[in-house]
């Protein structure tokens, strides 16, 4: 990369996963609107022609009236080849297929186990960490070889598993995980402060928040906007919607399967006092299953969906059609800005500008109650190649409890991912808040459940 006064060019940046029909586009439409970077990108995918696809798309933007920077994109037949010389490395992949994904939010059914996403914790969070490890060892590993000094920024879940593979095969990695669900709940805040207030936020991070917890489990544990408190206004807010939940424009739950009504989110409130800071969906799946998950009618009752993987595979159809479209100009490529922070990091990191928002990172004492070298989410600071962990302070009593139930959790599956270890990985099975089955019933259970994803174990099979 070249320095030019208060520009940086010829940045190179690595994309795992690099025939994303979804994160990538994302991606190429926040770096077209960065005026003070620009360079290559290197699209790696194990499926090469989608790589190649993307290649022509990310090339596309070049062209737009608001592109305000230049970057070349180029898919890559190896791994080694898009690491060489990376300033960035960008990871978002699909561990197994939906297919395997199937069997992580499907096959729990029978037993009575609802998941309405299945990627981070529950039965489906278990194995999908099992067949993720090893893919995030190998490359951890590559990393080390060709780009040991590029910072890594990684989208996939299960986020904490992933992050913690990076660091378990090369301590030294610049490695952090990114994930959005803190940025909902501060459109959620901004949403309390003009209903209570009357005050109309343009930009959810006026509202500054401090988070502790594990991803997708996280919690604001102080929210301030300006000199305001925002805690009392959230009270109200939740006393007024906690029975009906906070409605969409056209009075209709649910305008997509990630939708919901926070009615989860309030409940936990009235619980612990603290705001629990991801969708429902993802909190839901932290707690007993009889709170929220006992069946579909009672997710219906909560305000939220379960997700089924056959709706997956069919966005994912819609997608592949998008994606001829946008090769082949029948329909344009536009820029549309994600509300992301991976370009603003990145920039951070270039020394560009100080930015303070929430990540994902080994525990180093940020939060002081909970193991150290557990991947915990707080905020951090983001300036000069460094990242500075902001010292959150502890995870409140009550909801202590919980998390570090799932902390523990994870520290035990990532043990047993490293070790290749399926009877370690049981005990995290069956110690789950979503697995209330006696031993004979967890133990069929998760031996299906591995004999369905077996194609991606081979090394703990031996």
């Amino acid at each position: 990369m070249r320095y030019n006064g208060k520009t940086v060019e010829d940045l190179k940046i690595a994309y795992i996963g690099g025939g994303s029909r979804g994160w990538a586009w994302g991606l190429m439409s926040d770096l077209a609107e960065a005026d003070d970077i620009s360079g290559r990108v290197d699209l790696y995918d194990i499926d090469y022609e989608a790589a190649q696809h993307n290649e022509i798309i990310g090339n596309k933007f070049n062209d737009l009236e608001g592109a305000r920077s230049k970057w070349t994109y180029r898919a890559v037949k190896t791994i080694g080849e898009a690491l060489t010389g990376a300033d960035f490395v960008v990871i978002s992949i699909l561990p197994g297929t939906f297919d395997e994904m199937e069997s992580d939010v499907h096959a729990p059914e029978k037993y009575g186990i609802y998941q309405p996403v299945g990627d981070t914790t529950g039965p489906g969070g278990v194995i999908r960490s099992l067949r993720t490890i090893p893919m995030f060892e190998e490359i951890g590993k590559a990393i080390k070889e060709y780009s040991p000094n590029a910072w890594v920024i990684n989208y996939t879940n299960p986020m904490a598993q992933c992050v913690k593979a990076l660091y378990n095969v090369f301590p030294q990695i610049k490695a952090f995980g990114c994930c959005h669900e803190v940025f909902g709940t501060q459109t959620v805040l901004a949403a309390a402060i003009d209903d209570v207030l009357g005050i109309r936020l343009e930009d959810r991070k006026a509202v500054k928040v401090n988070v502790v917890g594990v991803n997708h489990f996280t919690w604001i544990t102080d929210a301030k906007y300006h000199n305001i408190d925002v805690f009392p206004i959230y009270k109200e807010f939740v006393e007024k919607y906690y029975k009906t939940g906070v409605k969409k424009k056209d009075d209709n739950w649910m305008n997509s399967v990630f939708d919901c009504s926070q009615r989860v989110k309030f409940d936990l409130f009235r619980r612990y006092g603290v705001i629990a800071a991801a969708g429902d969906r993802h909190l839901a799946e932290f707690c007993e299953g009889s709170w929220y998950l006992k069946s579909p009618e009672q997710v219906k009752e909560w305000g939220f969906a379960l997700t089924p993987v056959s709706w997956r595979k069919g966005d994912l159809k819609d997608r592949l059609a998008k994606s001829k479209r946008l090769r082949t100009g029948e329909e344009a490529v536009v820029i549309n800005n994600t509300g992301e922070d991976g370009v603003r990091q990145m920039r951070a990191l270039l020394g560009l500008e100080d930015y303070t928002t929430n990540v994902n990172l080994p525990n180093k004492g940020q939060i002081p109650n909970l193991p150290l070298g557990v991947v915990v989410e707080t905020n951090a600071i983001f300036r000069d190649d460094s990242i500075i962990p902001v010292n959150a302070g502890p995870v409140p009593t009550g909801v202590w409890s919980l998390v570090s139930r799932i902390a523990d959790a994870q520290a035990l599956i990532s043990e047993a991912g490293r070790t290749r270890d399926l009877e370690l990985a049981f005990k995290a099975f069956v110690n789950d808040p979503l697995v209330p089955l006696d031993l004979v019933d967890a133990r069929k259970l998760f031996d299906e459940m591995v004999e369905n994803t077996k194609e991606y174990l081979g090394e703990y099979l031996k």
